[in-house]
């Protein structure tokens, strides 16, 4: 189910972001993306990517463990589902639309598709949608 906050998220990165990264990444290059913003993250073992299992209303999926893609994705879907993977644990508990989640995808934005941070933090208050900047990934605090 899709909350109100979901929808405004959907809606700042349909308005905001789609529009400036129009860029494609196929499905065959997409483990190697994983792997770098990972690396660039500074941590380990990333999420395997794999075919998205047939579904009408989802786009993709990312989760700590893996990233559901279909044959090809907007680099700014890819850096979504690796927020998902970057803000939730491997047993499946994570920030959703969240805060940390709109934290770790503007950083994300910022730092692999050259947005403008300043001009992010302006339309996502405009939009009414709380983020943190200081978001870091999850499952670092599971010792």
């Amino acid at each position: 189910m899709t909350s109100a906050r979901d929808r405004r998220v959907y809606a700042w990165e349909n308005r905001v972001v789609a529009p400036l990264d129009r860029s494609v990444v196929p499905f065959d290059r997409m483990q190697a993306i994983v792997d770098h913003v990972w690396a660039a993250e500074g941590l380990r073992w990333p999420p395997r990517v794999r075919p998205l299992r047939t579904s009408r209303a989802t786009v993709a999926t990312g989760s700590r463990l893996a990233i559901e893609a279909p044959p090809q994705l907007p680099t700014w879907i890819l850096l979504h589902e690796i927020a998902h993977a970057l803000t939730s644990t491997a047993g499946g508990q994570g920030d959703g639309h969240g805060p940390d989640f709109v934290g770790t995808y503007v950083r994300l934005l910022v730092t692999h598709c050259r947005l403008d941070r300043a001009m992010l933090a302006e339309t996502l208050a405009v939009d009414g949608i709380g983020w943190n900047p200081e978001a870091k990934p999850a499952f670092l605090d599971q010792g």
